[in-house]
């Protein structure tokens, strides 16, 4: 028998073979070629080896559905439209397009039968279409509450897993439902403990590279170990760069960072880095206040930081800039110097990624303070809350304490002057666009 094979380009399988036409098709004017051994020869359909001298009919076609293979009926003959470029980058179904022909083998018409496969076909067209691309969003143990935030963001529920650790302290994750072809999202902050949520998020990583997902995006709105990015002084480690290869190591195939301490730290990266940033949350509720734009300056905490507040400032009403010269004499530990830029009489907003121990920020706001500022505002995206940062930002130095939620609030680490943002809504929007393969700089400063 002289087959023809056609194949079709489905992702993520490079090729699956789709039909087989039979010596039927063939025309008249090209023959069959011939063997010395009829009887010896394989064809190969599909994923089934029949013998050459039986009946074409008795071949039965497998292709791959979500609910294993499904056989379709002996007789009918499959024909797939040919899939153009642009189908491929439109996610259109493919076997949308599939059709029977129940004269295909010469056949007697049955019209009972044909309805019958194609409500089959159908089905089956349906359930691919249902399943292919698929978003699924795992929360780790770190910060369930942002987590559902975000799933409510988004109009779904929160994947299923089971998370626990032994006696010993190792970690066990497993996927409690199917994901094979779909989008997952694992949100995680590493936030403190720091070294046991990123080997859970690492752990979390490769329970779902091993249940053949599409693609794994690590979703950190915290990002540990982010103040490691360079050396500043001899054999040091530089451990962000570690963190990195660990998750690309794990099967992580993106990641999305939420304000991280220093965008030199995305190139240590060999995949691609979605970062976001939670200060423009923090944007959105100061210009709830009205201030007038004469009476607010930002003052940046420390010279690193001059790019964020300029950024910042020009966005705010287009606010002057200050500059807080300091000095670190060691780990945690800041001496300030002095004040770059006019504060007296003025609404100073103080903007930084992070608070630790807060010890940079009261020195900032007791030297501001002195020079005549009427109101100290502190903003800030991750609220670490080292101890004694409360006490240092509770002592009534600063009008108001801003951060967001990008790690875990507890009421050990409330106090009068603190207001907590959610960044559910801002992450949810920006896995929604990284799965829909859209722009995620709808909010840059």
């Amino acid at each position: 028998i002289y087959s023809k094979f056609f194949f079709l380009k489905v992702p993520p399988l490079n090729k699956m073979m789709l039909m087989r036409k039979t010596s039927s098709l063939l025309s008249p004017s090209s023959p069959p070629p011939q063997s010395s051994t009829p009887s010896q020869r394989n064809v190969f359909c599909g994923f089934n080896k029949i013998k050459s001298n039986q009946k074409p009919t008795s071949f039965l076609p497998f292709f791959f559905c979500p609910n294993g293979r499904k056989k379709i009926n002996n007789k009918s003959k499959l024909e797939a439209a040919a899939i153009t470029s642009e189908d491929e980058r439109g996610g259109r179904d493919i076997f949308a397009d599939l059709t029977t022909d129940s004269s295909s083998f010469g056949g007697s018409s049955n019209s009972g039968g044909d309805v019958l496969e194609k409500q089959q076909q159908l089905q089956i067209s349906q359930q691919i279409s249902q399943t292919k691309n698929v978003l699924k969003v795992f929360s780790g143990s770190a910060h369930p509450e942002l987590s559902m935030e975000i799933a409510n963001y988004l109009g779904m529920d929160l994947g299923k897993l089971t998370i626990k650790k032994f006696a010993d302290g190792e970690i066990y994750v497993q996927i409690n439902e199917s994901i094979r072809g779909s989008d997952v999202f694992l949100v995680q902050p590493t936030c403190p403990p720091t070294n046991d949520n990123i080997m859970e998020l690492l752990v979390m990583i490769d329970a779902c590279r091993r249940a053949s997902c599409r693609s794994i995006t690590t979703v950190i709105p915290y990002f540990g170990y982010a103040r490691a990015d360079r050396r500043t002084a001899g054999r040091e480690s530089i451990a962000a760069k570690l963190v990195a290869n660990l998750l690309t190591q794990a099967g992580a195939t993106r990641v999305v960072l939420m304000d991280i301490h220093s965008l030199q730290t995305i190139g240590y990266y060999d995949i691609p880095v979605d970062h976001i940033y939670g200060e423009t949350v923090i944007l959105d509720y100061l210009t709830s206040k009205d201030f007038r734009p004469d009476e607010v300056v930002v003052v940046s905490p420390d010279v690193g930081g001059v790019p964020r507040a300029r950024a910042f400032a020009k966005k705010l009403a287009d606010a002057p800039l200050a500059i807080i010269d300091k000095r670190r004499t060691g780990h945690n530990k800041a001496q300030v110097m002095n004040l770059i830029g006019d504060v007296e009489g003025k609404v100073c907003v103080m903007l930084d990624d992070m608070i630790d121990t807060g010890g940079t920020l009261l020195a900032g706001a007791e030297l501001c303070r002195t020079l005549g500022a009427r109101d100290v505002y502190a903003c800030a995206t991750h609220a670490v809350f080292s101890p004694p940062a409360v006490e240092r930002l509770g002592s009534g130095a600063f009008t108001e304490v801003i951060v967001t939620n990008s790690i875990p609030h507890t009421q050990e680490r409330d106090f009068a002057q603190l207001t907590v943002l959610s960044v559910g809504n801002l992450l949810g929007e920006t896995i929604w666009r990284v799965h829909n393969d859209t722009p995620v700089s709808f909010n840059k400063l």
